[in-house]
């Protein structure tokens, strides 16, 4: 297969859509549902299973949340709102925009870490799936299987835009100069002090996602951007 000129992979969770919020209104409905006592327990749970992982499992969570109380008849309304939720109305501003503008340069790739069956049903509830015309990698950890992505859309040069320095760090490892690391300052991971000062800092970093739209596609090859997206 011909390498493409540039390919372009774009992480979801807190990159692409607020999953922070996500979690905020997922607590909120557990209160709700089961109550603080219940709630905390599920969270519990999450967590474990989040460190045990590598990603976030929240089905798998409510899974074993149920083994533990099987006759807690009220957590089958948490799995329906996890289900139904409206995913789209999360996005953050302008990132359907931008992954149809990276998609007029270049093949435009969902990356992204979860399970088999919640993550992508998240990524087709937001749309995303049908922005990026189904062009969707799910891992475990994929920043292990960064040559699987190589393999699939060969190119001369990558832009991976993530809010965890980690991943962009692993993958600045992998391909070195062949690649553009962008680093948007969103959620939780992004803005955690000790995860900022244990990683190199990306070759760009902006405020959110939306700034994407003022690039000029050659600067952001280049790694020039107007100095006002920099984040210092």
């Amino acid at each position: 297969m011909p390498a493409y000129r540039v390919v372009f992979l774009l992480d979801v969770d807190n990159t692409l859509l607020d999953n922070d919020r996500i979690a905020a209104d997922l607590q909120r409905a557990l209160d709700r549902e089961v109550g603080r006592r219940c709630r905390l327990r599920y969270w519990s749970i999450f967590e474990e299973s989040r460190r045990r992982l590598g990603y976030a499992d929240y089905l798998g969570a409510l899974q074993r949340y149920r083994a533990e109380n099987p006759r807690d008849v009220q957590i089958l309304a948490v799995s329906s709102f996890l289900i139904d939720y409206p995913f789209a109305a999360r996005l953050f501003p302008g990132a359907l925009e931008v992954v149809a503008r990276l998609r007029r340069r270049g093949p435009t790739i969902i990356l992204s870490d979860g399970d088999a069956v919640f993550q992508p049903h998240k990524i087709r509830r937001s749309g995303l799936w049908r922005a990026v015309d189904g062009r969707v990698l799910i891992y475990v950890h994929k920043e292990r299987e960064l040559d699987d992505v190589a393999r699939r859309w060969p190119a001369r040069r990558y832009v991976l835009v993530d809010d965890k320095l980690r991943i962009l760090a692993a993958a600045k490892k992998f391909w070195g100069g062949r690649l553009t690391t962008v680093f948007p300052r969103q959620g939780h991971y992004a803005r955690d002090p000790r995860l900022l000062a244990a990683y190199p800092p990306a070759d760009i970093a902006i405020a959110r996602i939306g700034e994407l739209l003022r690039w000029k596609p050659a600067d952001m090859l280049a790694q020039r951007l107007p100095t006002r997206t920099f984040i210092k």
